[in-house]
C-alpha cells in the first residue's frame, strides 16, 4: 500500500495570524455594528452630538446645606436639574474643542466603546485625548492623541486595556493644583472621568475646582462598574459591566451547578464580586436558581446573625439530604461579612479603634501584640466575637485596609468561614438526630430509612472565588452598545459646555432615553477612615424590589430540588445576544428581559 502523501497546510501561520488579539472571535465581533439612540443620527444618517434640555426632574439631597457648602459653584450652575438629550435637526458645527478621557478604579468590559463612541461624536474637528493610567496619569499630565485607526482595532472587545487604569483618588488641594496645570498645559477643554461612585465622586470635586478657578473645562462623568451599585431609579438602572460580568459569572455557576449534579456529591460555596451591593449575587441567581443564594442587604435587615445563617443553610442542606441530594451551590456576597449585624458591630468599633490609635497599633512588633491592645477596647461581646474568628481573618481585620479605609472584603475568605461553621453544625446534625429530627415545633419529619441514608453521607466542599474573571470580557451586545451610547453623551454633554454631569441612559427597552444627571444631587456622606466624607450613594438590592421580589418567591422550591439552569457562554449573535439583566428587565418594569433596544444598529464609521 503507497503510503499518503500529507497535504501542506498553512495551519502554522494561521495560529501566527491570531496573535495580538486578533483571534477569530475578536475579529468577528470588531465588524458588529453597534445600536445606537436615534438622538445621535442626523438627517443624513451620520452621528451627531446631542443637544440638551431641562426635565422638570430635580434631585434633593440628602445633606443639601451640606452639599451646598462644598460644591456651591457646580450646584449653582446645575440647579441639580436632570438634563434630556434632544436630537439636533441643525446642529451647529463645534470645531477645536480637546476632551481627555480616563479610566479609573477596577476594569469592566465595555470601557472601549465609550472611547469609540467619544470619538464618533467629537468628530474629526476636535481632538480626543487618553490618559494613561488613570486619575494618576491626569495629576502627570500623562496624554495622547487617540487616533482612529487605534480604536478600531479595540471596539467590541475588552475592558480597560488601552488606556490601562489605577484608583487614585484626587482629594488635596496640591492634587488639584496639578489637575489644573494639566488642563492649562494641554489646552483641555473636558475631561470625562469613566469610573463608579469613588471616581464620579473626584469628578464632582473636579468641576468644583475648575469652577471656582474659573478655568472654562467640562467635568463629565459616566458609570461604570460591574457590581452594579452605580445606579438611580429609572433615570439610570445600572452601570456598564455588569451586564458582562453576570453573564460570564452565570455561565460557570451554571457549569458548577451541572458538575454537582454530575458527581453527586459536591457543595459549591461561590463567592462572587460585590464589596457593598449584592446586586450581583441576585442576578446570578436569577440566572441560575442556585440551591442558596445569601443577599447580605436581606440578611442585615432582618438583623440575621452569623449562627442563624448557619442554622437556615445546615437546615436546606439536611432537606436536600433527606430527598437523597447530597450537593448543590451557594451563593455568597463579596461582601456579607460587613452585614452580618454582629461583624458588622465589630467592624464599626474597629473602625473607630484604628483610626484613634493607627499609630499606637502600627509600631508593636507582632499582630498578637496588636490584638492583645485592640481587645480591651472593644466592647466585651466583640472581642469575644473577634477572637473566635480564625486568625487569618482576624489579621485582615486589622491590617489590611484599602485607600478608603475599608476592610479589603475580597481577601477575607468568607466562604471559607462560613464552610468551617456549616461543616460542625451539620455534623452535629448528624450525631444528634433526636435533637432536629421527629414530631414537635422545629424538627424535621424523617423516616428511620432517610435518617440512615443521612448519617451514610458526609460534606464534600469546594470553594471559589468568581471576581476578576469578569469584570474585562469581550462585552456583551448589550454592555458594547450601552457603553458606546454613554460615549456618544459624555462627548455632546462637552461639546454642549455643560459640567459637573454623570452621562446616563434609561428605557433600554423602548430605543434609550438620553439623560445627564447632576453629580452633586448623588452625593451623600459615608463614614471614611472615622470620618465623614461626601461621596456619591451607592445603589443596594431593597428586599421591596421586583427583582428581590421574585427570588424569594422562588428560592424555597430551588432550595429543595435541582431546578438549576445554565444560561451558557454569551452569544454576540444567536437567541440570547440581546438580553438585559433580569435585575433591571424586572425593576424598571419591562415586558421581558430577552431583547435589549438602544437604537438601530449601525456600522460606525469615523476619522481623524
Amino acid at each position: 500500500m503507497t503510503a499518503r502523501k500529507s497535504k501542506k497546510t498553512n495551519l502554522p501561520s494561521e495560529i501566527v495570524c491570531t496573535e495580538g488579539k486578533h483571534s477569530l472571535f475578536e475579529n468577528a465581533i470588531r465588524k458588529l455594528p453597534i445600536p445606537v439612540s436615534s438622538v445621535f443620527v442626523g438627517d443624513d444618517g451620520k452621528i451627531t452630538p446631542a443637544a440638551f434640555e431641562e426635565t422638570e426632574s430635580a434631585f434633593v439631597c440628602k445633606e443639601q446645606d451640606q452639599t451646598e457648602k462644598v460644591f456651591p459653584k457646580t450646584m449653582a450652575k446645575t440647579r441639580n436639574v436632570v438634563l434630556r438629550g434632544t436630537r439636533q435637526t441643525a446642529p451647529k458645527a463645534v470645531k477645536g474643542k480637546r476632551v481627555a478621557v480616563l479610566f479609573s478604579g477596577g476594569p469592566a468590559a465595555g470601557g472601549h466603546n465609550v472611547l469609540v463612541g467619544l470619538k464618533a461624536v467629537l468628530g474629526k474637528d476636535n481632538t480626543l485625548l487618553g490618559v494613561r493610567r488613570g486619575p494618576r496619569g491626569l495629576l502627570k499630565g500623562d496624554l495622547f492623541e487617540v487616533k482612529a485607526s487605534q480604536l478600531k482595532e479595540v471596539v467590541n472587545t475588552g475592558g480597560f486595556g488601552f488606556l490601562g487604569t489605577d484608583r487614585t483618588k484626587i482629594k488635596t488641594q496640591s492634587q488639584f493644583e496639578q489637575v489644573k496645570e494639566t488642563v492649562l498645559k494641554h489646552r483641555l477643554d473636558g475631561i470625562i472621568i469613566v469610573g463608579g461612585d469613588d471616581s464620579n465622586t473626584n469628578a464632582a470635586f473636579i468641576a468644583e475646582y475648575l469652577e471656582k478657578e474659573s478655568i472654562p473645562c467640562s467635568v463629565i462623568g459616566i458609570p461604570k462598574t460591574i457590581d452594579g451599585d452605580m445606579a438611580a431609579g429609572k433615570n439610570l438602572p445600572i452601570s456598564f459591566g455588569y451586564d458582562t460580568a453576570t453573564k460570564i459569572y452565570s455561565e460557570l455557576v451554571g457549569n458548577l451547578a451541572e458538575d454537582a449534579a454530575s458527581a453527586v456529591k459536591y457543595w459549591h460555596f461561590v463567592k462572587l464580586m460585590g464589596r457593598t451591593a449584592s446586586k450581583i449575587t441576585l442576578e446570578v441567581a436569577l440566572q441560575t436558581k442556585p440551591a442558596i443564594a445569601l443577599i447580605s442587604e436581606e440578611i442585615a435587615e432582618k438583623n440575621i446573625s452569623l449562627t442563624q445563617l448557619v442554622d437556615d443553610i445546615v437546615r436546606i442542606i439536611t432537606l436536600r439530604r433527606l430527598k437523597g441530594i447530597n450537593h448543590g451551590v451557594i451563593l455568597i456576597p463579596e461582601g456579607l461579612v460587613e452585614f452580618i449585624p454582629e461583624i458588622s458591630a465589630l467592624i464599626q468599633e474597629l473602625n473607630k479603634v484604628l483610626a484613634e490609635y493607627e499609630r499606637d497599633i502600627k509600631d508593636l512588633p507582632t499582630l498578637k501584640n496588636k490584638l492583645e491592645f485592640i481587645y480591651p477596647r472593644l466592647t466585651p461581646y466583640s472581642a469575644q466575637l473577634m477572637a473566635a474568628l480564625p486568625d487569618d481573618i482576624e489579621e485582615m481585620l486589622i491590617l489590611d485596609r484599602d485607600d478608603h479605609g475599608n476592610v479589603k472584603v475580597s481577601q477575607i475568605e468568607t466562604e471559607r468561614l462560613l464552610i468551617e461553621k456549616i461543616r460542625y453544625k451539620a455534623s452535629e446534625v448528624k450525631r444528634h438526630t433526636e435533637k432536629y429530627f421527629g414530631e414537635g415545633e422545629g424538627k424535621i419529619p424523617a423516616t428511620p430509612e432517610q435518617l440512615q441514608q443521612l448519617q451514610a453521607m458526609s460534606l464534600s466542599t469546594q470553594s471559589h472565588f468568581l471576581g476578576y474573571e469578569g469584570r474585562s470580557g469581550k462585552p456583551t451586545t448589550f454592555d458594547a452598545a450601552f457603553a458606546f451610547a454613554l460615549g456618544l453623551t459624555a462627548g455632546s454633554l462637552v461639546l454642549a459646555g455643560k459640567t459637573g454631569y454623570m452621562a446616563a441612559v434609561t428605557d433600554f427597552d423602548k430605543g434609550g432615553t438620553i439623560l445627564a444627571l447632576p453629580l452633586t444631587g448623588l452625593i451623600t456622606c459615608e463614614l471614611r477612615k472615622g470620618q465623614e466624607e461626601m461621596v456619591i450613594e451607592k445603589s443596594l438590592v431593597t428586599t421591596s424590589s421586583p427583582s428581590f421580589k421574585a427570588f424569594a418567591a422562588n428560592r424555597e422550591k430551588w432550595a429543595l430540588d435541582d431546578l438549576f439552569s445554565s444560561p451558557g457562554p454569551i452569544q454576540h449573535w444567536g437567541p440570547a445576544s440581546r438580553q438585559i439583566p433580569i435585575t433591571v428587565a424586572l425593576d424598571q418594569g419591562y415586558a421581558d428581559y430577552k431583547t435589549f433596544n438602544l437604537g438601530e444598529e449601525k456600522t460606525v464609521d469615523f476619522e481623524d
